[in-house]
């Protein structure tokens, strides 16, 4: 067995060798089944307690113009905490000593793939904020994000991340969009269905 230890983002690999091979065909892959993209959304809180949003550029596919927060797909090889991490400095080019999982939701497009985005808040920060070709990049205080033109689950996600404490049970969430393609949304804390 080799264990390896990641200091930096608090991570550790055990690699075990001269165990039964588990083989990829052998972990239930199947083209057949529901899968999901997974995507991490961040928010960056400042020492005064200000949230980092960005403006999506007027050029993007999604969601021009409209503020979110820092985020993307996850890449191949890497862990959800590593995309977190990465889109984070290439979004903003700040790094954090602190990411704190919040939660994650479940994105039922209605259609094969769905999504599932990994949610973050980044805390005690470092370098220097910057623009990206994502957009440009501001501070906000809760009440002032939520007078934005927002994307339209922010109204509702931003205060649950602001509230949640460091230790507390993450939240679970599912999206969903009725016939006339608004968006429903359903939270839990517990760990029984709601």
């Amino acid at each position: 067995m080799l264990l390896t230890i990641d200091r930096r983002l608090k991570t550790f690999s055990v690699y075990r060798c001269s165990c039964t091979k588990v083989a990829v065909e052998n972990q239930g892959v199947d083209s057949k089944r529901y899968t999901l993209i997974p995507r991490v959304l961040v928010f960056a809180v400042n020492e005064s307690g200000k949230v980092l949003l960005l403006q999506g550029a007027p050029e993007k596919k999604i969601w021009p113009n409209k503020w979110n927060g820092i985020g993307g797909h996850v890449e191949q090889g890497e862990s959800v905490l590593q995309a977190a991490h990465r889109e984070l400095l290439e979004e903003s080019g700040l790094s954090a000593k602190h990411m704190q999982y919040c939660g994650q939701v479940v994105v039922d497009t209605d259609s094969k793939p769905g999504i599932i985005f990994f949610v973050f808040k980044a805390k005690l920060l470092e370098g220097t904020p910057r623009e990206s070709e994502e957009g440009r990049l501001a501070w906000f205080r809760q009440k002032e994000a939520l007078k934005l033109d927002l994307v339209e689950d922010l109204y509702t996600l931003i205060p649950i991340v602001m509230r949640q404490r460091p230790g507390a049970k993450p939240f679970w969430g599912l999206y969903s969009y009725d016939e006339r393609g608004q968006l429903r949304m359903s939270f839990s804390t517990g760990l029984t269905p709601d």
